[in-house]
């Protein structure tokens, strides 16, 4: 059993004792953490909490705990069923709440489920406001409300539609071209809340053949469903048999974005991000921001439209800040994020995948040919085991001194940009280890670039 506590989250498998898991006491206990911090910060009126939840086994009964205890705290809740976390995102701006949960682990197993907490604006709680949950968890310094001011309940089932409906409306998605352009295509779901909206979405967009592969959101997912290479087989196995024009690949909760091209090869989820930024950057002249462990394509091709690309800390909530800070016209991560302001301040496959299709329709290419434009990196993500005394932030400086007369970027670990490759080492915060990301031109470069990092560190 494992229960995780963070500032992003709360996140556990089901099952076993109370402290052990994300169980219902545990659940109940920062659900109610939560609910105080809101009502001491939001500046929203309106008292409503929105709830959202992915197609997991568990979530019927997590949802229900949340759902109980947000009322018990004197909050109306608005649950709006089986919903994407973009699409619970704008709930709540559409909503006007004072906050929402929502309830899903990503890309973990099916054992696992989390609550991800947000603020007014639809977006995920800071570090402060983060830690003060867990402070407040730890004390139990909540208040429940009397009968008097117990809060009310009602479903919501329209906000898949809304969102939909926000997407079509975004100027740079041309549902005319990608109509024209007659696409086949092909979506793997794993079984959740993607198997629901991205039907939906594809038809809204004009697309007419569509070929489904686990959507039905059953929550027992077909393959482990993180949207990487070595699981994604069984679509990989149908594009290699011709006819799709390109598959789409989302995790449970569809923030993140994977395609497969036409001939059965990855795209590179690294390269997401940066084709859907040259779209916008060739309409929309301006900034762009990911994280410090995602490819530099994203750099090359912002320098290449002469605007400027900007480095953030790892974590969404640290894009989004640097996003808000340089004024980007696009942003988001290299596991396949995409996060476009005009939409909302939130990764979001839906928005993703119409910005991907009105710019291959544009460029009348086949996707592999597109991916073949963009500047080719390949990236080795390695992790250096230290011992739980080890003083990681001395060992961390140590390296940036031995490579003080490179690039070097500490707003995160330490990132060292050499002219051609770079490594980023950054430690992890629940165990004792450095991740070690690095990217070259080559596989084989990348990899080696790492390894002399960490062969370095183990001499230390």
């Amino acid at each position: 059993m494992t229960l995780i506590k963070s500032i992003s989250g709360i996140r556990g498998t089901i099952g076993g004792h109370a402290g052990e898991g994300l169980n219902p006491l545990d659940i109940v206990k920062f659900t109610s953490a939560y609910a105080t911090l809101i009502r001491r910060t939001s500046s929203i009126k309106s008292n409503k909490i929105v709830v959202g939840r992915d197609a997991r086994i568990s979530g019927e009964m997590v949802k229900n705990v949340v759902c109980g205890t947000l009322m018990g705290m004197g909050f109306d809740v608005v649950n709006i069923g089986l919903a994407s976390t973009p699409t619970t995102e704008l709930a709540v701006t559409m909503e006007g709440a004072c906050g929402g949960i929502i309830l899903t682990a990503s890309h973990n197993p099916k054992q696992w489920n989390a609550l991800k907490l947000l603020n007014e604006h639809g977006e995920f709680l800071n570090a402060a406001e983060g830690n003060e949950v867990l402070r407040i968890a730890e004390a139990e310094a909540f208040e429940y409300a009397d009968i008097d001011h117990l809060g009310t309940y009602r479903e919501d089932s329209t906000y898949n539609q809304k969102h939909i409906e926000s997407v079509l409306a975004l100027k740079l998605v041309d549902v005319e071209a990608i109509r024209k352009a007659d696409f086949h295509v092909a979506i793997d779901c794993v079984n959740s809340v993607g198997g629901i909206i991205l039907p939906q979405l594809l038809e809204r967009l004009g697309v007419k053949y569509v070929e489904k592969l686990y959507c039905e959101p059953t929550g027992d997912f077909q393959h482990n469903p993180e949207p990487l290479e070595k699981n994604l087989g069984d679509i990989m196995a149908l594009m290699k048999k011709g006819g799709a024009d390109v598959a789409f690949v989302v995790d449970p909760d569809v923030d993140r974005l994977a395609m497969i091209c036409e001939d059965g090869t990855m795209y590179g989820e690294e390269y997401t991000l940066v084709t859907v930024a040259d779209y916008v950057l060739k309409h929309t002249p301006g900034n762009t921001v990911s994280n410090l462990s995602s490819t530099r394509a994203l750099r090359d091709v912002t320098r290449r439209y002469g605007q400027q690309y900007n480095a953030s800390a790892v974590g969404e909530v640290n894009v989004v800040t640097k996003m808000k800070e340089t004024h980007a016209v696009i942003g988001g991560e290299g596991n396949g994020g995409v996060i476009y302001p005009e939409s909302h301040y939130g990764r979001d496959a839906l928005v993703g995948i119409a910005l991907f299709l009105s710019h291959l329709a544009h460029e009348g290419k086949k996707v592999s040919e597109l991916r073949a434009s963009y500047p080719n990196y390949f990236m080795a993500k390695n992790r250096i085991d230290l011992a739980p005394d080890t003083d990681i932030d001395a060992v961390l400086a140590k390296v940036k001194e031995l490579y003080k007369g490179e690039e070097i970027n500490d707003i995160d670990g330490v990132k060292i940009d050499f002219p051609d490759k770079w490594v980023h080492l950054r430690k992890s915060n629940t165990e004792p280890i450095i991740r070690v990301y690095s990217e070259a031109p080559t596989m084989k470069e990348a990899d080696e670039l790492g390894k002399e990092i960490m062969n370095i560190v183990y001499s230390l």
